[in-house]
């Protein structure tokens, strides 16, 4: 008598593996990553079609809704994993398709998303389950988030599902998995929960590092607790300084968003920071980074946190009173000088004081690589970072420079802000000026995906005009080679033949990006043999030589004007390979 088939093994819950893995290896850190799947997770079974992106989005959906209407929600669970699995859509779309749903019933849905989780056995069912939870999840889901978020393909979902519901977990997450050499040890010592070896590790931090976005800042520090760590150490000025320079990290502008705002314990650190301010040796490096949260408290995104009636002021306040007169000399000696003075001077009595208007230029501490930016105060408010996290104020020579912001007869667009990459990439913030009488009115606003939630503003036409004016001729903000680089320019607006004789069109001017201490002129000249397209790119470096900006500039006009600058600019790149004249450039800071 034969023996009778083998009953196929059951495929394991992704849930059930992972914790497998765990107990395997008690305490052990996942890999960067995750742990691989079984092969079950992914089952194979021919390609299938791929159905374009809104019917896949409306395929997820209806697959969903009808599962949680389905009266045992165990068995609603197994079809709709199976039907996710059949249909094509990809792991990702079916996350971020439920992730967007509209759950009608938010009880049955979440009772469906936990079977999905704790249940499922495919990537589609789990990534399904976590994408609702990014809405639905609760606190008795966190283990499940946790667990599931040490394996491969899964644990960005985790992520994303962890976040709302334990922001210091879903960061030690997020790091073990995008580490850089430090948040590795780091994550080990916030996983057995050793507080000197978490104090150790981030003192061997290096947040300067240009791997060390933003966004890892923030996390290191939701991680570890910095808020609460400091204030179990009063006296550790070590530990205090790498505190400085994780929130001085944190509120630089990121590729994809506001860090500073996401931070739950900003507003802590920042007063713990500000309170023991003077407590740190005065270096330049902790200067310019005190004169960095101050910089963003005045005009940038953290004026925008949670503060208490007058805390923001007052840490405001604690940070300058910190700030002690540089001894030396150069860039960045200069920048606190400059810096602190207008942020001393600017400082009204009382909120109320505050202008209807104010356009501030901020240029950032010369050591680290972000750009100078133009940033609109309403009523003493920043405008962008709420209303345009994504991207940052244009230049002053953009917005200023070029009298964008008056406002004529006819109502116009006029771009205030543009993501770092590129507007055509991810876009840029409009709004259109116009005048209406005795007022001037902000209003119109439009910018990539939905409308930005701003009211239409309204100024006092005459205190409008005066404070644009104010801007337009404020140099006290630039640097020599950025001085000359305006003069250059405005001298190129009056005198557009400087260029055009040699049949040249003028690109952007400004400084260097690696060196902001040298001009750069650039400008394209005509297509080879008279071919359509842009022709070939030139740039002309100008280091300062010490000299007087307006000299300079009226050297460097004169000399175009004389010569051809071809002959005297650098080689040309390839044809198309410069920026579009009056766009910013690689070179450009």
């Amino acid at each position: 008598m034969s023996a009778p088939p083998a009953r196929p093994t059951p495929a394991p819950s992704l849930h059930a593996y992972a914790l497998g893995l765990g107990a395997a290896a008690p305490g052990a850190v996942p890999p960067p990553g995750g742990h691989p799947l079984p092969d079950t997770a992914r089952p194979s079974g021919g390609a299938r079609p791929r159905p374009p992106h809104r019917e896949a989005r409306a395929t997820v959906a209806r697959l969903l809704l009808a599962g949680a209407t389905g009266a045992d929600t165990d068995r609603a669970a197994a079809e709709t994993e199976r039907a996710l699995v059949a249909c094509g859509v990809r792991e990702h779309l079916v996350f971020h398709s439920a992730a967007a749903l509209d759950p009608g019933d938010p009880a049955a849905a979440r009772a469906l998303a936990r079977r999905l989780v704790r249940g499922g056995t495919t990537v589609h069912g789990v990534a399904a389950g976590l994408g609702l939870l990014v809405r639905l999840g609760e606190p008795e889901d966190v283990p499940y988030l946790r667990a599931l978020g040490a394996l491969d393909g899964v644990f960005r979902y985790a992520y994303e599902a962890l976040d709302p519901l334990d922001r210091p977990a879903a960061a030690l997450l997020w790091l073990t998995h995008y580490p850089l050499n430090g948040p590795r040890r780091l994550v080990e010592a916030v996983a057995e929960r050793d507080h000197a070896a978490v104090r150790e590790a981030l003192l061997g931090l290096a947040p300067r590092d240009r791997r060390m976005g933003p966004d890892h800042a923030r996390r290191v520090a939701e991680a570890t607790g910095l808020a609460e760590l400091l204030d179990r150490a009063p006296e550790d000025t070590a530990l205090l300084a790498q505190a400085l320079r994780l929130l001085a990290r944190t509120v630089a502008q990121g590729d994809h968003g506001v860090e500073i705002l996401e931070y739950a314990d900003a507003v802590a650190l920042y007063g713990t920071v500000a309170e023991r301010a003077r407590l740190l040796p005065p270096d330049p490096g902790h200067q310019a980074r005190l004169l960095t949260l101050a910089q963003d408290l005045h005009s940038g995104a953290s004026h925008l946190l949670d503060w208490a009636p007058g805390r923001r002021e007052a840490v405001l306040g604690r940070l300058l009173d910190a700030v002690r007169e540089p001894a030396g000399t150069g860039r960045r000696a200069d920048w606190i000088r400059r810096t602190a003075r207008h942020l001393r001077a600017a400082r009204p009595d009382t909120p109320a004081a505050a202008p209807r208007l104010r356009i501030e230029v901020a240029v950032p501490d010369p050591a680290g690589p972000e750009p100078v930016e133009t940033r609109p105060l309403v009523d003493g408010r920043p405008i962008l970072p709420g209303a345009f996290p994504q991207g940052r104020g244009d230049t002053p020579e953009e917005l200023l420079d070029t009298g964008s912001l008056r406002a004529g007869a006819e109502p116009r667009p006029v771009r205030l802000g543009v993501t770092s990459c590129a507007e055509a990439c991810c876009g840029a913030l409009y709004a259109t000026v116009r005048r209406e009488g005795a007022h001037v009115v902000w209003s119109g606003w439009r910018r990539p995906g939905r409308e930005p939630e701003l009211p239409a503003y309204r100024f006092d036409a005459d205190a409008y005009d005066a404070e644009i004016a104010r801007a337009e001729h404020d140099h006290g903000w630039t640097w020599p080679a950025r001085h000359t680089a305006r003069l250059i320019t405005a001298g190129l607006r009056d005198r557009p033949e400087a260029l055009t004789r040699w049949g040249l069109r003028q690109g952007w001017i400004s400084t260097d990006f690696r060196d902001p201490d040298v001009t750069v002129v650039t400008f394209t000249g005509p297509p080879p043999d008279g071919a359509g397209g842009r022709g070939p790119f030139y740039t002309w470096h100008l280091p300062d030589d010490g000299g007087p900006p307006a000299e300079r500039a009226a050297e460097a006009l004169r000399r175009m004007s004389e010569t051809d600058p071809r002959t005297f600019a650098e080689r040309p790149r390839p044809t198309g390979a410069g920026p579009s004249p009056g766009t910013s450039g690689p070179l450009q800071r």
